[in-house]
């Protein structure tokens, strides 16, 4: 069996309900991605799950020089970033979609798929 990512793709800003625009679709999607995690795992093909804290927190670092230099914020600018992410075993790439398609349906986001290397 291969790994796969299955990458949830959000908005760069989060706003009072993550990066929905009301409490309820905030619920609505844990729920339903709740659900979803919990059948991957029942099934045996989750190997890790977790999300991402918004893209503004995170810290670049680059250390090809003598001296690392550390800037604040993404990488690059975009509208939309990672938010999440599932590593999941299965036994191609169409299975693999499959699965893409269940949790992009809980998320309510788009989820891309990328092979894992060195599988």
């Amino acid at each position: 069996m291969a790994q796969y990512a299955l990458m949830v793709w959000g908005p760069s800003e989060y706003g009072k309900f993550g990066s929905y625009a009301t409490a309820e679709e905030n619920a609505a999607q844990l729920a339903a991605t709740g659900v979803f995690t919990a059948k991957l795992r029942e099934e045996g093909s989750l190997v890790f799950v977790n999300g991402l804290a918004e893209a503004s927190a995170s810290t670049v670092v680059d250390g090809r020089g003598p001296t690392p230099i550390f800037t604040d914020g993404p990488y690059m600018e975009s509208k939309e970033y990672i938010a999440g992410f599932w590593i999941v075993e299965a036994t191609d790439l169409d299975a693999a979609l499959r699965l893409a398609a269940g949790g992009s349906r809980a998320c309510r986001r788009k989820v891309e798929v990328r092979p894992m290397a060195g599988e």
